[in-house]
């Protein structure tokens, strides 16, 4: 559980003012802030260009809707490097992050996969590399990212990658 506690300074001592208690947070935070949404970045063309590369490599494309201002876009994706994640993660899937500004850009593609930005962000869709759409976030599975465990992020993964090749 953490804690965050506000003071206040009555004459020559410190008193709590206000406290808030939440659950403890699973995956760790980022240590440092990433440009994970460039501003300038074409999202159809990131799309067109990660279908190509998982109809080359076999892989799924996973559309990962948020912004730079999302705290738990930025825990989702440092969970996507833990050793634990990123193998099954690199191995099956092209990762495309699709900027929404401030709930303002990028709205038509959230809409064509499917993805309700109005129920919170990081937001997820799993295309094949046909780009048909097999899974759109609906429950908002990854909107709460700091309260996963690597567990769940696996099973995620595992669930929508590709079958094996026979």
């Amino acid at each position: 559980m953490t804690v965050g506690q506000g003071y206040v300074e009555q004459g020559a001592t410190w008193k709590i003012a206000a406290e808030q208690r939440e659950a403890e947070t699973r995956l760790k935070g980022p240590a440092e802030r990433k440009d994970l949404y460039p501003a300038d970045v074409d999202a159809q063309k990131e799309i067109s260009e990660a279908l190509a590369t998982a109809a080359k490599s076999h892989k799924r494309i996973l559309l990962i809707f948020g912004g730079n201002w999302c705290y738990d876009c930025h825990v989702l994706d440092e969970a996507f490097h833990l050793p634990e994640i990123a193998p099954t993660l690199n191995h099956n899937f092209v990762v495309a992050h699709i900027d929404i500004g401030e709930y303002n850009k990028n709205l038509d593609l959230a809409k064509a996969y499917e993805v309700p930005l109005e129920r919170g962000v990081p937001a997820a869709a799993v295309l094949d590399s046909d780009g048909k759409l097999l899974f759109s976030q609906k429950n908002q599975e990854f909107e709460k990212a700091r309260s996963l465990e690597p567990d769940d992020i696996l099973a995620f993964l595992n669930k929508w990658k590709p079958a094996a090749a026979h």
